[in-house]
């Protein structure tokens, strides 16, 4: 029998990829600052290069860069990641 599920509500930490030094930085050092893969700006082209479990990803600018319920971080369209995620601005959230 076929069923219906819900997607459970999950809060994610992201950045929006724009080409900058300053972005790859806060993105190395906050928010994948225990990930044990690498991440990489792309030699003359603006792209991140994000190691992960399924392979070598890019994110272009404009993509989001998020770090998922595990600690994973991974590149993520900004059409998907928009249709899929809202800013959460509540601050009664353990972290």
């Amino acid at each position: 029998m076929i069923k219906k599920y819900r997607k459970k509500p999950v809060i994610v930490e992201a950045i929006k990829w724009d080409g900058k030094k300053e972005t790859y930085y806060e993105i190395r050092e906050v928010l994948a600052s225990n990930y044990p893969r690498r991440i990489a700006i792309g030699a003359g082209d603006n792209c991140l290069y994000i190691d992960t479990l399924e392979g070598t990803m890019k994110a272009n600018i404009g993509d989001y860069v998020v770090k998922g319920v595990k600690g994973e971080v991974y590149p993520c369209k900004p059409d998907i990641f928009e249709t899929t995620y809202e800013e959460d601005n509540r601050r009664d959230i353990a972290k």
